[in-house]
């Protein structure tokens, strides 16, 4: 079995996560969305949310699951679940001078692969920073967002 791991926080999910992980879907067997904690960071929504809002999301996919990374490395959350690959979307070179050396040091770790996927042109431009930005500042984010991420962003508004 094909076993891909899409890693990320997903602080909001947003439509460029989504097809990437739609793609991922179509290569591999199984697609773990793994959502990640960074405790450094100051998230909009917690882990349990953000959990929900991805599963309601993605569904419609088949093979695809989403659950919590947890502690510790990405390479070790794939070596437990017999991933040997990691899945990531890229927008710019500054994604890729990101992510490459930690593609080569989870391939030190573990042997674990890294790919990417160069994101859809339309969505070179999102990023959740941004949005939560936006939705902050009362800006429309409806055609950036999965309708479960809106209808979370409407019910903090409303609260």
């Amino acid at each position: 079995m094909r076993r891909a791991v899409c890693p990320g926080s997903y602080d909001p999910l947003h439509n460029g996560h989504v097809e990437i992980i739609a793609r991922a879907a179509s290569m591999y067997d199984e697609v773990i969305v793994a959502v990640s904690t960074n405790y450094a960071k100051k998230y909009r929504f917690d882990l349990q949310t953000r959990l929900q809002m991805a599963t309601q999301t993605l569904s419609y996919l088949r093979g695809v699951t989403v659950e919590p990374m947890g502690e510790g490395l990405l390479a070790e959350f794939c070596r437990s679940r017999g991933a040997n690959v990691i899945l990531k979307g890229l927008r710019t070179t500054q994604d890729y001078h990101y992510e490459l050396p930690m593609a080569h040091m989870n391939r030190h770790l573990t042997g674990v692969e890294t790919i990417f996927l160069p994101a859809e042109s339309s969505y070179t431009h999102l990023s959740s920073t941004l949005l939560k930005e936006v939705a902050a500042l009362g800006g429309d984010i409806s055609e950036f967002v999965p309708k479960a991420v809106l209808e979370r962003f409407r019910q903090e508004k409303d609260q």
